[in-house]
This record gives structure tokens, sequence and C-alpha cells, in this order.
């Protein structure tokens, strides 16, 4: 069966500014469109309907934002953060993946999903003091936590700001400063606004937005609100040692990052600086993991993150060392 296409003035706005629209750590958002657009048009819809039935769900206050969380699965605690224009459900298989050993809190971010946007403005800092709110109002101490792309964003802030409460964090395609994007993205995130809304009707991130927002009449609104908060440089460098937990960077080998911020970021934590030895005697405890054929769109749902995310958050590897390898079991 063929997939429609959206309209020429969506498709333009699609792969133009909406590439902005699922920036990164600090820009913000999943743009779903360059996420092949025609060929996951209805994918992306139909993840809300795909998902796990979750074990339990509701609503938490944090800090003026009622923010809609779900817990899929049961052991160990992974907060799961979705990326902008997207809600929990848009990790597909990769939510699945990861709830069957673990206990998956997924939670809709401001102005998303099933989260009212409000009064208050977006930002991925104060998103970020929300996280531990949640994480206690749910009785959890600690728990691992894993963002994608605006979601990454927020795993930093909260292991940023609450280091005690995260005892492992993954960072899928996000960014620690405005420069890690490639240039000719800044001018096509300056111009997203609630000006595009109209021409948005017929892409996934709307569709997917519509199917569960409790007002979508908002959309354009979000769009503003990303816009403000997209157009303000941004450098948490100096934030970067305050992840004192292991941490694991993932990304495409085609994202919207330039490779030289993504190896400078894995530096910055500590990996990358010298050869670990044959033993693996110095090793970091960080990892950063380049997926081959994937891009910043599509890397959310791929069930290779899932496959790759899992042993770091599980505290395992699969390596031995040659040493180990050769020797003598008696």
């Amino acid at each position: 069966m063929r997939t429609r296409r959206a309209p020429a003035a969506a498709r333009r706005i699609t792969r133009a500014v909406l590439a902005a629209l699922v920036t990164s750590a600090a820009a913000t958002t999943g743009a779903p469109a360059v996420l092949h657009a025609q060929a996951q048009q209805s994918t992306m819809s139909a993840q809300t309907t795909t998902a796990p039935a979750p074990a339990r769900s509701g609503h938490i206050q944090a800090n003026g934002v009622s923010y809609y969380y779900q817990v899929y699965g049961q052991g160990e605690p992974v907060l799961l953060l979705h990326g902008g224009l997207g809600q929990i459900e848009m990790f597909g298989p990769v939510l699945r993946m990861l709830a069957r050993g673990r206990q998956v809190i997924g939670v809709d971010l401001h102005g998303h999903g099933r989260t009212r946007l409000g009064s208050r403005p977006i930002n991925l800092v104060d998103q970020g003091d929300d996280m531990a709110t949640i994480v206690r109002e749910l009785g959890f101490a600690q728990v691992d936590v894993m963002g994608y792309s605006m979601g990454a964003g927020v795993a930093f802030q909260f292991g940023a700001r609450h280091p005690e409460m995260v005892r492992r964090l993954v960072l899928v395609s996000g960014s620690y400063a405005q420069d890690g994007f490639y240039p000719e993205m800044l001018p096509q995130q300056a111009m997203v606004s609630g000006a595009m809304a109209e021409q948005m009707k017929d892409t996934p991130m709307y569709q997917s937005y519509r199917a569960v927002a409790p007002d979508p009449a908002e959309f354009p609104l979000l769009l503003d609100r990303m816009g403000d908060y997209i157009r303000a440089p941004f450098d948490w460098s100096a934030d970067v040692p305050k992840l004192t937990m292991p941490v694991m960077l993932v990304y495409g080998d085609g994202d919207m990052f330039r490779p030289e911020h993504v190896i400078r970021f894995y530096q910055m934590l500590g990996g990358g600086l010298k050869d670990a030895g044959w033993g693996r005697e110095t090793m970091s405890r960080n990892r950063l993991a380049i997926l081959p054929d994937l891009t910043h769109y599509e890397i959310f749902s791929a069930p290779v993150l899932a496959t790759t995310v899992l042993p770091f958050l599980n505290g395992q590897s699969g390596a031995q060392s040659w040493a180990e390898q050769v020797q003598p079991t008696n």
C-alpha cells in the first residue's frame, strides 16, 4: 500500500524548518519529518496504539506543570524522556524492548503529549528540576535516565543538578552547546514559530500530538514557546563535570551534530583521551556509541538503540580482554 504524501507546502516546511524542531539537547525537537516523512507518516501516528499497556499512569505536579507519566514493566527503574514534538510512545519498539526487563517511567515533557503547556516558558534546565520532583513523587530515590534530543537536554540537566538521583545516564543525540549543530541548522531553528502550524497539519508531529493532547488548539502556542527557547544560545560545558555518574553518549552516523563536537563531548567526560590498554586497565567508565545508517530523525525508534544501551544500563560489558580469553580453565 502506498503511503500518502503530504502536500508540497508541508513537505517544504518539514525538510527545512522542522529539521530544527527535533534539534537536540537544548534546541529541542524530534522532527520526524526528515524522519523519512512519507514512509514514517503512518508509523508515528500509530505508535500511540502499539505501545505496551502501562502498569500505571497519571499526573504529577512539578513547579506549576502537571506532568503526565506512564510506568511500564518491572525491574530496575529507568526514566525515559522523548524528543521535541513527541511523546512517551515515540520510542516505539525501543520502549517495548526496555520494558521487558526494566521498569520504564515515561514522562510527557512540558507542553507535549498529555502534559499541558500552561503559562510557564519552556526551559530544559527547569524541566531537569521537575524530573527530580516526579521521581521522588513516584517513590524512587535513584533511577537510570535515558533521554533523546530535547529529552537528552532535560536528562543532562537532571543529572547535573541532581547527580545523587541518577545512577546511569544515557544521552541520545544530545549536545552540551549550540555550536554542536551544523551551522546551517541555526537559521532554520530561528524560524520556528506558531506561524507554521497550519502547514504542519499533515505532518507526523502534529498528527501524533493531536492524538493525545488535552487541547490540540494549543499547537501554535507550543511552536511559539519552542521557538523562543530554541533561539536562545546555550553553552553547558561548565555543567559537564557535574555529570558524576557513568554516562553513555549515543549518536547516528548521520546525526545533526558535528563529529568534532561529539568527540569533544566524550573527551570532556574523560573518554577518548588515551589507549584503554590490552587489559582494559585504563578504560573509561563512560561510553560512546555511533550507530551506522541512522540519522537524528529515526534513531529514537531503532531497535539497535535498545540493544546498544541495555548492557550499559545494566552495568555489564560484553567484552573480555585478550588475557581473560586465553586464561586456563583449571
